[in-house]
């Protein structure tokens, strides 16, 4: 099987991937718009273990957006790597898998808790939103 060569330029491929954000992405804002909806307030990427998309400090709680790619979930997109560079994207996903489970722990040593809602689950923002907000009224105190 031939290889098959990247369809931008080296310099192109650069500027493509400078673009991605790790902030402010469409999943997360869509998120934010949901739960502020429901009277929700929050701060954004807090000072904490993992640097988490929202935080509810009176809560201890905080709440990670992961993209399914990014983050290695196990949804279509997550398990789908690139062909071109498979080993690099390989360790690459393991690293940035291994980096959120240590903020995880990380964040429940400090006495916080964490909530990961994943990009494909944020397909159905209602849902997402129910869910996050389920999540946070258990953990009020």
């Amino acid at each position: 099987m031939r290889r098959r060569t990247d369809v931008f330029s080296p310099e192109k491929r650069s500027e493509v991937m400078r673009a991605v954000k790790s902030a402010n992405t469409g999943p997360e804002i869509a998120l934010r718009r949901a739960l502020c909806a429901r009277g929700l307030r929050y701060r954004l990427h807090g000072a904490l273990p993992g640097r988490p998309d929202l935080v509810f400090a009176r809560a201890r709680s905080v709440i990670f957006v992961h993209g399914c790619f990014w983050h290695g979930h196990d949804c279509p997109r997550g398990r789908r790597l690139p062909k071109a560079n498979a080993a690099y994207w390989r360790a690459k996903i393991a690293r940035n898998r291994a980096r959120d489970r240590k903020a995880l722990v990380d964040l429940n040593r400090l006495g916080w808790r964490a909530l990961v809602l994943w990009e494909c689950e944020l397909k159905a923002i209602d849902r997402a939103a129910r869910k996050a907000a389920a999540w946070l009224s258990r953990g009020a105190t």
